[in-house]
């Protein structure tokens, strides 16, 4: 099973935009249960300094998984999944379906390959464009995956909509978008260890026709994308299919858990502090860093990385079997 062949014609900036955010919601239904365990573990003990040993209540990535399930229910893996899949739909549509769309705005018009440069700029832009525009529902995301641990009455939010209307009573407007720029820092970094990676991991798999299976074709006399089109006349066309997506993803994911984790636990504590209990996003910093030393930077990195990993090789497969449905389908829809 390589799944489907890339389609004739490229498929347009639209169809690209769908099914990423689609992809994005599959890739969260299949990963939500330890994007939630990642939170929990990030934000652990942060207002207890000194921590002792007997205020940690999650160990690892399958204890606190158990953890959840025998204290709060199984539903408690699944807490905040509706913002969740809110903010995919935004996001993932900006970020990733129109990463294709920048790079090409970004490489020199003659330019017979895309640069680094224009490929890093690509991802900083279309990840900085997506959290300003979906960054409310990721602050109710992690508010209800942090809240899941509180008895019913500590609960802040009843809903998802109660969430979002609360917070712009209690919060204001601002509240909504807090922690936005230490967000952007982690997505922006994301975006490109995500993005720039699979992308140069699988243009290297492509050229090196490394992987086996059913050939596809790739592109030609044009900009290197996400989706390779038709093959060069007279070459052996690379093998453009799901071993090669799956391999390109498992880098991917990697990659961005090791640069990202720093700034990703800083934002979920930032996000999920109550008013007051940081000055700024430094200060929670600061205050991590004499809770926990340099390590707590990379506090839930198993759980970041499985669920990075994980989310890179469902949304990125997804995407690219998506994005060729849609593009087969249009003729018989036409």
């Amino acid at each position: 099973m390589v799944g489907l062949k890339p389609p004739e014609v490229p498929p347009t900036a639209a169809v690209k935009f769908i099914s990423a955010g689609l992809a994005g919601c599959i890739a969260d239904l299949c990963t939500f249960p330890l994007d939630t365990a990642k939170v929990r573990l990030q934000i652990q003990g942060e207002v207890k300094i000194p921590r002792t040993i007997n205020s940690v209540e999650y160990r690892g990535v399958f204890g606190t998984l158990s953890t959840m399930v025998r204290t709060e229910g199984a539903r408690s893996l699944y807490s905040g999944l509706a913002a969740g899949l809110q903010r995919q739909m935004g996001f993932s549509s900006i970020s990733i379906g129109l990463y294709d769309s920048m790079k090409q705005f970004y490489t020199p018009k003659g330019a017979e390959n895309t640069g680094m440069a224009a490929r890093l700029l690509a991802g900083c832009t279309t990840g900085a464009v997506a959290v300003a525009c979906a960054q409310p529902t990721d602050v109710v995301k992690v508010r209800f995956q942090a809240s899941g641990a509180l008895s019913d009455s500590a609960r802040r939010y009843s809903s998802t909509v109660d969430a979002y209307r609360t917070i712009a009573r209690e919060e204001g407007i601002r509240g909504l978008w807090r922690g936005t720029l230490p967000n952007i820092a982690r997505n922006v970094i994301i975006n490109c260890g995500e993005l720039v990676t699979y992308d140069l991991l699988k243009d290297a798999l492509l050229r090196a026709q490394l992987m086996t299976g059913e050939v596809g074709p790739v592109g030609h006399g044009q900009v290197p994308s996400l989706c390779p089109q038709r093959p060069t006349p007279g070459s052996s066309p690379p093998l453009d299919n799901l071993p090669c997506h799956f391999v390109a993803a498992f880098g991917a994911g990697f990659c961005a858990t090791v640069v990202a984790s720093p700034v990703d636990v800083v934002k979920t504590r930032y996000m999920n502090a109550s008013p007051g209990q940081y000055r700024n996003v430094l200060s929670c910093l600061l205050a991590l860093l004499v809770q926990d030393g340099p390590a707590g930077l990379y506090k839930g990195f198993v759980p970041s990385f499985l669920r990075l990993g994980s989310w890179n090789v469902v949304m990125f497969v997804s995407y690219e079997q998506l994005q060729r449905a849609m593009a087969l389908a249009r003729p018989a829809l036409a």
